[in-house]
């Protein structure tokens, strides 16, 4: 219940360090003190209601979001921006704003905001969801077997891991990115 009020959280106040539950789960898992499909399916859960929680909070609060958001003339050119780049890669989007954190809660908002029709968002964010949610539990799981008589070298190898990843995703992404 923790991890998915955890994961919940998160998806709207991305302060909420819902990976590093879920991973330190995952480690927990790992030692034979938790079930790994629970540990699953509680981050997947609480992931997927959480960012359709802030899907929602876009679409109730569309005006006020987008009166500060998309205010004045580059506002209306990221409005237009961001309902194209929804409109052609919104699954793609959702997905890899799941694995980002802070990106996920713009993400969701935002698609909320822009009137994304719900059951291609829910479709794409839960998928999203039960992969983040097996990735982040899987790392922390095979740190948890790796060192099962000492679960904290278990959770630093998962958070290592999990830590590589974002790196080598955010400089694939910045290498894929710089203009030629």
């Amino acid at each position: 219940m923790v991890i998915v009020g955890i994961a919940y959280l998160d998806a709207i106040i991305p302060l909420v360090p819902s990976e590093t539950a879920v991973i330190a789960a995952g480690v927990l898992a790992g030692t034979g003190d938790l079930e790994l499909s629970l540990v699953i399916a509680a981050g997947a859960v609480g992931a997927f209601t959480g960012d359709n929680t802030a899907y929602l909070l876009g679409r109730k609060f569309e005006a006020p979001i987008s009166r500060l958001v998309f205010r004045g003339e580059k506002g209306q050119k990221r409005h237009a921006w961001a309902e194209r780049g929804l409109d052609r890669y919104g699954g793609p989007l959702i997905f890899g704003a799941r694995f980002v954190p802070g990106g996920r809660t713009a993400v969701t908002v935002s698609s909320g905001v822009l009137h994304m029709r719900w059951a291609r968002f829910a479709i794409f964010d839960g998928i999203a969801a039960i992969a983040w949610a097996s990735y982040a539990a899987l790392i922390g799981y095979l740190g948890g077997k790796a060192f099962e008589d000492n679960p904290i070298w278990g959770l630093l190898l998962g958070f290592g891991i999990a830590a590589a990843v974002f790196v080598i995703v955010e400089l694939v992404r910045r290498w894929r990115v710089k203009p030629a």
